[in-house]
């Protein structure tokens, strides 16, 4: 696994999406958003309270009446206020230009529409939106950074189109006069798709004002798995704490182990197919869907030593016609500011060209801090020619 510069390589996961934890949702049964991500659940808070906003970009705040949770929902929401992340987020170009593209070349769809942006970050896709022809675009975020979007769309003479809400979606209502959306564009992803996601919040705004016959941004969303070859990688990060300047310092392998590695892996290091384990249509999908089970069979495409899964998204929006728009965040892509997730084994696979590895993937939202993601994989492989059978379960806690 070979880090793309210039981006920090093997970072941890810290938050995710430009827009995304602004919508101040809550990745309830595991996910992520315009930008939020990786490793263990969240929680959820409802109560819609009033809070209409000045058509003018200016932001306006709604009330809230939930408590809150200062170690999981306020560090979330105040860590999108850190221009850091939207920057990130901004200069993925995949990510920013995706979207930008389905928006802006789809005039036909916005023309005369009213929009809901849900974590609308800095603004941007409130602003795509606006100029794609939308009638009134409604831009919500939970962070302090819709002070700095409603100035934004201010500087950029949109002001009459776009409306800045700070607020949790939950806790919102639509400006006076609009009583439904027709379009819904949001950020949601976080790392391994639906770490810190916003999911949650989209689909409640979904389930309350688009109208029937409504479009999602994206509107479907899959997530893969395959092993991969990263031996030295591995010792360098698990095998590390077995000598520590001279001391024993293994009993933190097992944590280690524990927490996926969110990092860049080069496509060289893939070594089998990948499958999908999930498949997201917007449309229809419900919260619950998001805890999930599934079976996956990966074939080896050389002889190799495997020493990880790995597990990536692709988002598409299939509503753009004729031509939908895809992007995907697996190794064989370019680099997104999403990488891929790793999971360790703790016994290499030794497979050649040919041999299948059978398995279970299980994710949740933990039930301590339901941003984080209980993930459990299971595998089976059964060589021929004699091989000794291996099998396994390990578990992981994706934050």
């Amino acid at each position: 696994m070979d880090p793309a510069p210039p981006q920090p390589p093997r970072e941890s996961p810290e938050g995710g999406a430009e827009g995304g934890a602004a919508a101040c949702g809550t990745a309830a049964a595991g996910a992520p958003a315009e930008d939020s991500t990786a490793s263990s659940s969240s929680s959820s808070s409802s109560s819609s309270s009033s809070s209409s906003s000045s058509a003018g970009g200016g932001a306006s705040g709604a009330k809230s009446g939930a408590s809150v949770d200062v170690t999981s929902k306020d560090y979330y929401f105040d860590s999108y206020s850190h221009f850091g992340i939207h920057e990130e987020m901004l200069k993925d170009e995949v990510r920013t230009k995706s979207y930008m593209n389905a928006i802006m070349q789809n005039p036909a769809l916005f023309k005369d529409k009213v929009v809901l942006d849900v974590g609308c970050g800095t603004g941007i896709l409130s602003m795509f939106a606006a100029k794609a022809g939308a009638r009134r675009v409604i831009g919500v975020d939970c962070s302090g950074i819709a002070v700095q979007a409603a100035q934004i769309v201010a500087d950029n003479g949109l002001s009459g189109v776009v409306t800045i809400v700070k607020s949790k979606i939950e806790e919102m209502e639509l400006p006076h006069g609009i009583e439904s959306v027709d379009i819904i564009i949001s950020e949601w992803m976080g790392y391994f798709l639906l770490y810190e996601s916003m999911l949650d919040s989209v689909l409640f705004a979904r389930d309350k004002w688009l109208a029937p016959g409504g479009l999602l941004f994206p509107d479907q969303a899959t997530l893969f798995v395959c092993l991969i070859e990263d031996g030295e990688y591995k010792e360098e990060k698990i095998g590390f704490w077995k000598d520590v300047y001279g001391f024993d310092m293994s009993c933190i392998q097992e944590i280690a182990m524990l927490e996926p590695l969110v990092d860049v892996v080069d496509r060289a290091a893939v070594v089998t197919t990948g499958a999908p384990v999930l498949n997201i249509d917007l449309a229809t999908c419900k919260k619950e869907d998001l805890a999930f089970r599934a079976g996956f069979k990966l074939t080896a495409v050389r002889d190799e030593r495997c020493h990880a899964f790995v597990a990536w998204f692709d988002c598409a929006f299939a509503c753009c016609q004729p031509k939908p728009i895809t992007f995907s965040t697996g190794p064989h892509a370019p680099y997104t500011h999403w990488k891929q997730t790793v999971f360790y084994l703790d016994d290499a696979l030794d497979i050649k060209a040919g041999d299948q590895v059978t398995g279970t993937i299980q994710c949740g939202p933990n039930k301590g801090n339901p941003r984080d993601l209980d993930i459990e994989l299971s595998h089976t492989f059964e060589p021929p020619e004699g091989r000794p059978k291996q099998s396994a379960t390990r578990s992981y806690r994706l934050r």
